[in-house]
């Protein structure tokens, strides 16, 4: 297919294919880029990499938007993601300063920032159809209310998340958001967003757009923090470090990927997976065999509760050299219910390559994690970030610093917390009673027919 504008692929999130989008290359900065942005704020930082990804808007404009969007108003300091080193060569990246208390702040607000400009320029409306295991729907649709010339269906597993996670969606009486509860699991919601995106008809028709880490504009956004962890935790350009990622659809730790290609000295990118663990038994064995819905296990890290990763399609990409028909081919397995294994191939000594580790991480684990994190500095966090701390530290090397990316405030998911560490986490002021305000949802079947009537019907 021909080559699409970053604005385009903005606005459509899954190629005209079905397939995900891709740049054509990855950036590639020397060490002289590094040392000059080392001495960055975030604002500028971003504009620096985005604008190697993002050639279609003006740079007047797109540092503009930049810099409307990363405010100490929105995201309590000037630091936007700021460090906190809990020991010497131990750090977590504080994600979870926005809106939504939760690391998808960083980019969505940007997406909404994004979404506003391009839809005015082009006198266009977009209608935004996501899934969401917790905390995408709740930061998306934080990111939409009120914009101009933008509706967001947000699809969510019926009673899977956690009880502050539903309230900060379903209270939202803003007329342009919508939430619909799926019975099922969060794979049944991310299907039926790409068979109705996959549409070509009715997506053209009324104007389908994604906000789901499948649109290519949330990876860039993210890609910005690996470069804002690492200069924080060195002193010199060429240190290497390594990123414990908690992981569900693969977008977070994809973004490090990213940053990974483009020259940041990443030794390691450590995953971390709950016990719905697929994606631990691929980087370790090769093997990639996504559950079926049945089989997805309902856990106290609920974010991660996920079977088929989506970004993941676009790391095996680079792995099999950016060659579509060979990733085609695995996927078929894949779209059909099956599996593939890269075991007794080069692909597998390949993938060593890329600095991937894994580990899983079960319930027990993550709350021994939270009492001694607790107990050791002082900290409380959440339960993701909980599994990933305790995966990165299994994995930690003595001579290379470990940077854990926080993924949302433990106030999320407080009946863990309270279990674990036998009190309730602070709540922010904004978020008071949020709990207690009545929710307006539409509770339906994973049916796509009937999703699909219930955004023509609201289409107006």
């Amino acid at each position: 297919m021909q080559p699409r504008s970053f604005c385009e692929i903005l606005l459509e999130g899954l190629a005209t294919d079905g397939g995900l989008a891709m740049p054509d290359s990855y950036p590639r900065l020397t060490l002289a880029n590094l040392a000059r942005l080392r001495t960055l704020n975030y604002r500028d930082l971003a504009f620096e990499i985005l604008s190697r990804f993002i050639d279609d808007i003006p740079a007047v404009d797109l540092k503009r938007l930049i810099d409307n969007t990363y405010t100490a108003k929105v995201f309590g300091s000037d630091d936007i993601t700021p460090l906190k080193t809990l020991e010497p060569g131990l750090h977590l990246l504080r994600l979870s300063n926005g809106p939504t208390m939760a690391f998808k702040d960083v980019a969505m607000q940007l997406l909404g920032n994004l979404f506003e400009y391009v839809l005015a320029a082009s006198k266009r409306e977009l209608n935004i159809l996501g899934a969401t295991s917790g905390d995408t729907g709740s930061a998306a649709e934080y990111a939409m209310r009120g914009k101009r010339g933008v509706r967001v269906f947000m699809l969510s597993p019926h009673n899977k998340m956690s009880r502050f996670q539903s309230a900060q969606m379903y209270s939202l009486t803003d007329p342009n958001i919508f939430n619909i509860a799926i019975t099922g699991v969060f794979d049944d919601c991310q299907d039926i967003v790409k068979a109705v995106s996959n549409d070509e008809a009715f997506k053209t028709r009324y104007h389908i757009g994604t906000v789901n880490s499948i649109n290519w504009a949330r990876v860039s956004a993210q890609i910005v923090y690996y470069f804002k962890g690492y200069f924080a935790a060195t002193k010199s350009d060429t240190e290497q470090v390594s990123f414990a990622v908690p992981s569900g659809n693969f977008g977070n730790i994809l973004a490090g990927h990213v940053a990974r290609m483009m020259g940041l000295p990443i030794k390691h990118l450590i995953l971390a997976t709950n016990e719905n663990n697929v994606l631990d038994e691929f980087f370790r064995s090769g093997r990639y065999r996504p559950r079926g819905s049945a089989e997805v296990q309902q856990t106290s890290s609920p974010s991660m509760d996920i079977s088929k990763a989506s970004n993941f399609e676009r790391f095996i990409f680079d792995l099999v050299g950016r060659d579509a028909a060979k990733l085609r081919e695995l996927w078929r397995a894949v779209d059909s219910g099956g599996e593939f294994t890269l075991a007794g191939t080069p692909l597998l000594d390949k993938m060593r390559t890329f600095g991937f580790i894994s580990g899983t991480s079960t319930h027990a684990d993550r709350v021994a994690t939270l009492r001694a994190i607790h107990k050791k500095y002082g900290v409380m966090i959440d339960t993701h970030t909980a599994d990933g701390i305790k995966v990165g530290l299994e994995n930690r090397e003595c001579d290379v610093p470990l940077i854990c990316l926080e993924t949302a405030l433990p106030v999320k998911f407080g009946d863990v917390i309270k279990q674990a560490l036998n009190v309730e986490p602070d709540y922010p002021e904004s978020c008071r009673g949020i709990e207690q305000l009545p929710q307006r949802v539409d509770v339906m079947a994973p049916d796509v027919v009937a999703v699909k009537q219930y955004i023509e019907a609201r289409c107006y």
